[in-house]
């Protein structure tokens, strides 16, 4: 079976690709749940263990006697630094999890793509136009409104999605930069070996006995993270990025979902209104850059 990330996506693939997103948002949020009901009896490093473990195990089975061969790089240093940020985002919002509520955690985590516009017009030259910068202020405003900084229900946990969110988007800007150089999987295969590895060197300082009624949740965690990476992976190579991409907010109405069915925590109306403000600032630039790629083509 040859698999392929860049496969050129037809206008009904997009449909599938659509669904996929969806599927992968479903299954993430659901990782993330059960991690927030285990995360106050296993340490994070134990749950991002498995998450990554997880991850592993699919690449593997997805390029078996490929799978080495994509070890070949010229960029191991760009690849240790991008697995670090993805391991450190994934670790900051689980510990998140033990202090905060999940659909709060997942909103702040969702400010990442104000961070990466950011990062892009630092670092890789990007243009920072007022609408670039007008849906950073908002999507700043919307974390805000959330963190409540100065008001009593204030936790400083609460700034850990936060730092989790700059972590992740110092991943997007390392594979945005490395994206051109080299094959996707190569990038899939250094992060999910090195973040894996990482992840087992905490264990001596960090490990807990599993109780066996944990074990399943330990399992699902794993299962679901895979068939998420693996829903991401078809999502892309079907649809057209910029189809799919606003799909990923939906994490946030299902946190809430998970949040009052297992925790029974309902979102108050500042936290509502603060993800509104989030999505909305995020599926402006989305929309603007868009409109502006589709003009760029016509023109060019």
């Amino acid at each position: 079976m040859k698999l392929s990330l860049s496969a050129r996506p037809s206008i009904g693939a997009n449909g599938a690709g659509i669904l996929f997103m969806l599927l992968a948002i479903f299954c993430f949020t659901l990782m993330d749940a059960t991690v927030k009901a285990m995360v106050d009896r296993y340490p994070a490093p134990m749950l991002v263990w498995v998450r990554f473990l997880g991850q592993f195990l699919l690449v593997l089975f997805l390029l078996r006697h490929r799978f080495l061969s994509h070890l070949r790089t010229k960029y191991l240093g760009v690849h240790i630094a991008r697995a670090i940020t993805q391991i450190g985002s994934t670790a900051f919002f689980f510990t998140s999890l033990a202090y905060i509520g999940l659909a709060e955690a997942t909103a702040l985590i969702d400010t990442n793509p104000v961070f990466i516009t950011i990062g892009a017009a630092l670092f890789l030259g990007e243009k920072l136009g007022p609408r670039r910068i007008f849906g950073v202020f908002a999507a700043l405003c919307g974390a805000l409104i959330i963190l409540r900084p100065g008001a009593a229900v204030f936790s400083p946990a609460a700034l850990l999605p936060l730092i989790g969110a700059t972590s992740y988007a110092a991943n997007a800007l390392i594979t945005r930069w490395i994206g051109p150089k080299e094959s996707a999987w190569t990038s899939m295969v250094f992060t999910s070996v090195i973040c894996t590895a990482l992840a087992s060197l905490t264990l001596p300082f960090f490990w807990v006995p599993i109780t066996s009624t944990d074990l399943p949740r330990f399992a699902l965690v794993g299962l679901l993270g895979t068939v998420a990476q693996l829903c991401i992976i078809r999502a892309f190579t079907l649809a057209e990025a910029s189809s799919v991409a606003p799909f990923a907010y939906a994490g946030i109405l299902f946190a809430t979902v998970w949040g009052i069915l297992f925790f029974g925590n309902y979102p108050d109306h500042w936290t509502v209104i603060g993800a509104l403000v989030i999505v909305a600032a995020g599926l402006y630039v989305w929309h603007r850059e868009t409109r502006t790629a589709r003009a760029g083509k016509l023109t060019g």
